[in-house]
């Protein structure tokens, strides 16, 4: 009987496993099929052209659409329902930093709108369709997560499975798209760049995808080409943020989640003033450095050797600083003794995941300068600076991985907590217990220090004075003694109390300066100050267009790394 019981729970699984092996299936298909139509576009094999590969992405976009109408439409008919939510997705400064790159979106797709207009007359009208469906598409998208990123799916869990993945993988095509219409922009530019610096051997036969016919408006083709090129890691980075978004409502579907109260954690000021300076020098520092690169890089080969050493010396003391921090919030940990929480969190997995994933992108940037460094015969004196940053970028990140995965799964204290609610148990004369007034601030501030009535723990039960305005009684008297035989204890106590204190400081000011400092190295490749282009060695040794090639597919990831660290950063600062 117990079997038989057993069976249907056991058999009723099996089709949504199939469903979510059939749906990740469809979903790797989906992306290989415009991985290929993309890749087989940049070589320019014989009947592919642009056409071809945004048709392809205007009808998965054009999907992705009637689904998300769908499921907003199924939404608004059973609102008054209660819907499972996964409190850990969908974070606020997510969705902040999606709608952020999403406008910034929009602004790339007018650009392309208005770059379609001037050169009508020579490109497909796929081309002017793309960027209406795109912008389209965004919208609803961002709107979509803000309503339903932490959504729990528990009906139609087949097809929400097909719809979810569907729109994970089209993110990623579009990321595709972008990522290599960026790497073809930047070309010219950066043989133009090394060729000042002096490393005129480097040949290469351009990709040159311009329309074959005059623009319209020269003025306005200008800057819409132009602002096209700047604007493009922003939407690199938009498809990213989505599709990360988007996997974890899929990890979510039919997910049964416990039901617990999430404890808030606000961002505080208090206590993290040496951190947040450390880190606003390094923040401004960062940003004059890059100010003057984007200056002097490309203006002679004396002008482009001085702004390349000078953002290595920067970075290597900069990184050097965050190794460091890093080094010492782990010690701090080995010191402490507390358990780890390893309750299913899809969300939380992801984060740890992406850690490691997107550092492996600058993991692999790192070592190909150092292989480029070791292999070069020639070494200009700048190049050699990139030795022990290439190193310090591979250490950094190692160690910042493992303070923030484990800042991310350590459990919370709740010591705090519990002291700030304590009720101060007396015994009375008829031996019956009464509860006295609430102290809010017991050991937690300038109160408990400055009350008389300071309570003392132990063996489980709390005891402490009060005073009823009759004077002392017997009661009082007798425990006078045990007040004073475990004053010992009190103090103890708080020795200890203080201590956790002082490391909880420390980590705060740790995890504060990272943040800063993430914040900081998010910059100079976000805005076009990136010394892997420039360097010139990689391409020496590598091949021009392999090496751009490879770096325009590492460098998102590096980007992504930096800003998904310094969430985790600002999420562990309100944690410790």
């Amino acid at each position: 009987m117990e079997e038989a019981a057993g069976c249907p729970a056991v058999g009723g699984s099996y089709p949504q496993k199939n469903a979510e092996i059939l749906s990740s299936q469809y979903g790797i298909n989906l992306f290989l099929a415009g991985l290929l139509l993309t890749f087989a576009w940049a070589v320019h094999a014989v009947g592919i052209s642009k056409s071809h590969l945004l048709s392809y992405l205007i009808t998965l976009m054009l999907i992705q659409l009637l689904w998300m109408l769908w499921y907003l439409c199924r939404s608004c008919t059973q609102r008054r329902l209660i819907r499972d939510k996964d409190t850990h997705a969908g974070a606020r400064w997510l969705k902040c930093g999606i709608t952020l790159f999403a406008v910034i979106t929009l602004i790339l797709d007018s650009f392309k709108i208005g770059y379609y207009i001037d050169f009508s007359n020579c490109l497909s009208p796929t081309e002017g369709i793309f960027p209406v469906t795109h912008a389209v598409h965004t919208i609803l998208q961002v709107y979509f997560l803000w309503c339903h990123a932490k959504d729990v799916i528990q009906s139609f869990k087949t097809l929400e499975r097909f719809g979810v993945i569907h729109s994970v993988f089209t993110n990623l095509l579009l990321w595709t798209n972008g990522v290599l219409t960026e790497s073809k922009h930047q070309l010219n530019e950066h043989k133009e760049r090394l060729i000042t610096l002096g490393f005129g051997n480097i040949t290469i036969v351009l990709d040159d995808h311009a329309p074959q016919c005059n623009c319209t408006t020269t003025t306005l083709c200008s800057i819409f080409s132009q602002g096209i090129y700047y604007l493009y890691p922003f939407n690199i980075e938009y498809h990213i943020l989505a599709s990360t978004m988007l996997y974890v409502l899929w990890k979510n579907i039919g997910r049964k989640v416990e039901h617990h109260q999430q404890t808030k954690t606000p961002f505080k000021f208090h206590g993290i003033t040496v951190g947040m300076i450390f880190g606003l020098i390094v923040l401004t520092s960062t940003i004059a450095i890059v100010v003057v690169y984007l200056i002097q890089i490309g203006g002679s080969k004396i002008k482009s050797e001085l702004a390349l050493t000078m953002f290595y010396l920067h970075a290597i003391f900069v990184l050097a600083l965050m190794c460091t921090a890093g080094v010492v919030a782990l010690l701090i940990y080995r010191l402490e003794d507390r358990s780890l929480d390893n309750s299913k969190n899809p969300a939380r997995k992801l984060d740890a995941e992406l850690l490691v994933g997107t550092a492996a992108g600058s993991w692999l940037l790192s070592w190909g300068s150092i292989l480029a460094i070791i292999c070069a015969q020639g070494h200009p004196k700048y190049t050699w600076y990139n030795l022990p940053y290439s190193v310090l970028v591979i250490i950094e990140k190692y160690i910042q991985n493992l303070f923030i995965i484990e800042s991310i799964h350590r459990e919370q204290e709740k010591v705090n907590e519990d002291i700030k609610t304590l009720r101060i148990v007396t015994v009375s004369r008829g031996s019956t217990l009464s509860l006295s007034p609430l102290y809010k601030e017991i050991y937690n501030g300038r109160a408990a220090r400055d009350s008389n009535d300071i309570p003392c723990l132990f063996k489980g039960s709390i005891c402490g004075r009060e005073n009823d305005g009759a004077g002392v009684t017997r009661e009082e008297t007798s425990q006078d003694n045990s007040l004073v035989m475990h004053s010992a204890s009190d103090f103890s106590f708080c020795s200890r109390n203080s201590v956790t204190n002082n490391k909880r400081r420390i980590l705060k000011n740790i995890a504060a300066f990272l943040f800063l400092c993430n914040l900081s190295l998010w910059i100079p490749p976000a805005f076009g100050c990136r010394p892997e282009y420039d360097n010139g060695l990689e391409e020496i040794v590598f091949g021009f267009e392999p090496w751009i090639i490879v770096v325009n597919l590492a460098m998102p990831f590096s980007i992504f790394y930096r800003m998904h660290s310094a969430a985790s950063l600002f999420e562990v600062n309100c944690k410790t």
